[in-house]
């Protein structure tokens, strides 16, 4: 599904348990009009979580790591697609890239 966004953080759901006992619950937290959410207070514009992900594959993005949380930050975003196959998340984009 597509997604109008400027940013995003991906994570993972921490000492929330899915069905099959595992800690495997992921979540996308999109921000429609600023960079680097993490350094804000702002509450993302939506949260989408899904549950039994072992990887997530991010394709042709610029991405941050943020070790403190070990979350993700796409910045500079025009849209997002993400799409769910099998236990797998791939995510694709345009992003504006800043030089």
């Amino acid at each position: 599904m597509k997604y109008k966004t400027k940013s995003i953080i991906i994570g993972r759901k921490k000492g929330v348990r899915v069905p099959s006992g595992e800690e495997l619950l992921c979540f996308i937290s999109f921000f429609r009009d600023i960079n680097n959410p993490h350094k804000s207070t702002r509450v993302p514009d939506k949260i989408i979580e899904f549950e039994e992900i072992d990887r997530v594959a991010i394709k042709d993005l610029d991405i941050n790591y943020l070790l403190p949380g070990n979350d993700i930050v796409i910045n500079d975003l025009e849209e997002i697609d993400v799409k769910e196959s099998g236990d797998n998340l791939v995510l694709t984009g345009k992003q504006t890239k800043k030089r």
